[in-house]
């Protein structure tokens, strides 16, 4: 039972949540009936199986992938427990109906014709913002992920690794099908971009970046950071590989235009300095967003 996350019925938590589920929903769907479905792209999940059996057999997207997920959903409860709430089960129902609403008065036809790229490219955007909406509100998008977690309970193989393994298994059914190589590669795309745009909507577009720095002037150089650019930051005690001697490395957390002023002043102290800098995707703490925003939010 502790898997699943309660909301108070009518709090401003419960609305924003499924609000974030229906349109996060709606725009899934957009995605999969604009730009997916009529280039017969298949990009993983149940939605792949369904798009497959669609031009086999003529049969309603979103009502076949529904068929998919309630069972699947089931046996996921029945194997794994408790971890599919509501909303997970609210989100793959709406999305579902939106699929064949839309195509019920939209048509069949792509939104832009005879341009498969674009289509992928769009699509995998409209999938991963609509997935990243859904993932927002603490929902799972059910499908192949159950299938997945199934699996690693009885392989120990790690879940992302495995359910690379499920959509790719999808994709090839695809070719299989399809007989055109195309399709593989479209799906591709669209599977990069589609998580690489749930990574943004979840993390968001940030401009911070981690720096750690060993210099003789470790002093001089916290002086910097805490002093001119307000910030804070970590000494960390290390050993040289080389020789063996102690060394001072600086851990510390700025912005672009901060890391800019903070490279300028260590290399005027210290030119023999070693800087690492690396991009950070999310930084929760004191002069940033906090951890409790990011858990309300």
């Amino acid at each position: 039972m502790a898997f699943i996350q309660k909301d108070k019925v009518f709090s401003k938590k419960w609305l924003i949540n499924y609000t974030l589920i229906i349109i996060g929903s709606f725009i899934l769907a957009s995605g999969f009936v604009l730009f997916i479905t009529p280039y017969k792209i298949v990009p993983g999940g149940v939605y792949g199986i369904a798009i497959v059996l669609h031009y086999l057999f003529d049969t309603p997207v979103g009502l076949i992938a529904l068929s998919m997920d309630i069972p699947l959903t089931l046996i996921g409860i029945r194997v794994l427990g408790p971890r599919f709430g509501y909303k997970t089960v609210v989100g793959f129902l709406l999305t579902a109906i939106f699929v064949d609403g839309i195509t019920y008065y939209y048509g069949e036809l792509p939104l832009v014709e005879n341009e498969p790229l674009l289509s992928a490219i769009f699509g995998g955007v409209f999938l991963g913002v609509g997935l990243g909406l859904i993932f927002k509100s603490k929902a799972t998008s059910g499908g192949t992920d159950i299938i997945a977690m199934i699996i690693s309970k009885y392989t120990k193989l790690p879940v992302g690794q495995l359910l690379i393994y499920v959509d790719s298994v999808i994709v090839l059914i695809g070719l299989v099908v399809f007989q055109d190589w195309k399709i593989p590669l479209y799906s591709l795309i669209v599977i990069f971009i589609t998580g690489k745009v749930i990574d943004t909507i979840l993390q968001g577009v940030s401009y911070d970046k981690t720096l750690f720095i060993i210099s003789e002037k470790h002093q001089e150089i916290r002086d910097k950071i805490i002093n001119d650019l307000n910030r804070g930051g970590t000494f960390i005690h290390g050993k040289g590989m080389y020789n063996g001697s102690d060394k001072t490395v600086i851990f510390t957390v700025v912005n672009r235009r901060e890391m800019a002023m903070l490279q300028e002043f260590i290399h005027q102290v210290d030119p023999r300095a070693f800087v690492t800098v690396i991009n950070a995707n999310e930084i929760l703490g004191e002069g940033f967003k906090s951890l409790h925003e990011k858990i309300s939010s």
